[in-house]
């Protein structure tokens, strides 16, 4: 049997994390006394594993001021958590797109520049931890846009590139499908630009999750 694989990323196309990524960039910044970037860069790097996210959004900074703005990060964002100050509102229409899919027979799966903690207590917190067959985080891959969290998920759910689609908001998401020989998908609601990620290689990007299941199941 065909397995149809369609694996989402996270930040910005399942979730709107991007309040509390900002929030957490603004305190680790603070902590290590330098300048928090403005949040419409720290937007555009949403999916990026950690340190990657951190070495673009301070350029100037010293290896060591990176290594301690990613730790005071880490901590910011755990903090949040544990003290349930954490946003990551599920997007309109995702559950239902989810389901729908599940029962059509789709497999599941995640692929994320969070991490494996990050990424389950998301998915635990709106009841979506058992629709998906596989979880890919930058705790065990190289950054996006490299295949290895997609080429993990395929190999993890036995599913062909062939028959197999990667969802996201970013050009890192499109650029990792690419390289892994999967079908690319864009979402408009996320952090970039639907032309943007035409140009990475999106061979569709859906206005709402309503059109994202019209064309996965037509």
């Amino acid at each position: 049997m065909t397995v149809r694989l369609a694996v989402f990323d996270c930040d910005g196309t399942l979730v709107d994390g991007q309040h509390a990524v900002c929030a957490a960039m603004d305190d680790a910044c603070a902590t290590v006394g330098i300048a928090a970037p403005n949040r419409q860069a720290v937007r555009r790097i949403v999916g990026l594993s950690l340190p990657l996210a951190v070495r673009r959004l301070l350029p100037d900074a010293s290896e060591d001021s990176h290594a301690a703005v990613v730790e005071a990060y880490k901590t910011a964002y755990r903090s949040a958590r544990e003290r349930g100050a954490l946003a990551e509102p599920l997007f309109d229409g995702i559950a239902g797109l989810l389901a729908t899919l599940h029962d059509a027979g789709w497999s599941l799966g995640v692929a994320t520049g969070k991490s494996d903690r990050g990424v389950a207590h998301c998915l635990a917190s709106h009841g979506l931890a058992e629709r998906f067959t596989t979880l890919q985080t930058a705790d065990r891959h190289p950054s996006k846009p490299h295949p290895a969290m997609l080429e993990a998920a395929l190999a993890e759910a036995v599913a062909a590139p062939e028959h197999s689609v990667m969802i996201g908001d970013t050009v890192f998401d499109m650029a990792m499908a690419r390289a892994a020989g999967v079908r690319a998908l864009g979402v408009a609601w996320g952090y970039h630009a639907p032309h943007e990620l035409i140009e990475a290689g999106a061979e569709f990007v859906a206005a709402d999750p309503a059109a994202l299941q019209d064309y996965l199941l037509e």
